[in-house]
């Protein structure tokens, strides 16, 4: 099942579309039994119109986010590893990446607030005072307030490589900044795992032409979902829960950096695709 955030209320998809008027979005999704709470109003409530869920989605949709922080971790995949030593390598921080891939403790940071977050059909930025930027595709776990793992989304962790590069410690510039973030288009809610060959594919259309194109499995991820989460639940609270980036396993090339007018489209078995413009 898919829930979705509109400007008219919450949309759920199953078997048929659902809307949920006067729902709030944060009391809705901080819920441990979020998938048996909508099993039941699947049996309860009317599907509405086809066309009409269709036309609230295009018209209204929001980010799946309300008063959730964005975190995200960092090389947990062997593809992300390769490409941050090969970037920071004349910065001296090369051994810096294989060391956390290889470390018991992950690479947890602060990504973004809701209002530099946008979704699907929104656009994101390049900083001014980069040169080298592309945009990570991530599975991205919708965790509640008690830490359960009740949901998933994909996510954009737009990320400036040449200031990260330059130094490891610029990584907060290189990550965070006003519309660094997507996620969307809705949320994947379900009572199992995610299956390990669950595919997250990216592709760059620039003027109309691929420019780039990727896929990877979640399988290929090193650490485990519930190991993440627990990390970041340690020594912090989130009354509402939060949204975890869960690092990505699809790199472009170094010759390659986005451009003002790319589409940047992200999907992910299950969850949909996230559709976002470079500004």
């Amino acid at each position: 099942m898919i829930i979705y955030n509109t400007k008219q209320g919450i949309i759920l998809e199953a078997k048929g579309k659902y809307i949920l008027m006067q729902e709030s979005w944060d009391e809705f999704i901080n819920d441990d039994d979020l998938f048996t709470k909508l099993t039941k109003l699947v049996s309860t409530e009317q599907a509405i119109d086809g066309d009409l869920a269709e036309r609230l989605l295009m018209e209204s949709l929001l980010p799946p986010v309300g008063s959730q922080e964005i975190w995200a971790a960092g090389v947990t995949y062997y593809r992300s590893r390769e490409a941050r030593m090969e970037e920071s390598k004349e910065a001296g921080g090369g051994d810096f990446y294989d060391r956390v891939y290889e470390a018991d403790r992950p690479e947890l940071f602060f990504k973004a607030t809701p209002y530099r977050t946008t979704g699907s059909g929104q656009t994101v930025r390049i900083r001014n005072d980069s040169k080298w930027n592309v945009p990570e595709p991530e599975l991205t776990l919708l965790i509640t307030s008690s830490g359960k793992i009740v949901g998933y989304t994909c996510g954009n962790d737009m990320s400036s490589r040449d200031i990260e590069g330059e130094n490891p410690l610029y990584l907060p510039q290189a990550k965070v900044y006003d519309n660094s973030a997507s996620v969307g288009p809705g949320v994947c809610v379900t009572d199992k795992p995610l299956p390990s060959d669950t595919v997250i594919r990216m592709e760059i259309i620039r003027q109309g032409k691929n420019v780039f194109s990727g896929q990877t499995e979640t399988g290929q991820i090193k650490r485990k979902f519930d190991e993440l989460a627990g990390y970041l639940y340690r020594e912090m609270t989130f009354p509402a829960g939060c949204f975890l980036m869960t690092g990505t396993g699809i790199v472009p090339p170094d010759s390659f950096s986005l451009q003002t007018g790319d589409e940047i489209r992200i999907s992910i078995t299950g969850t949909g695709t996230l559709t976002n413009y470079v500004e």
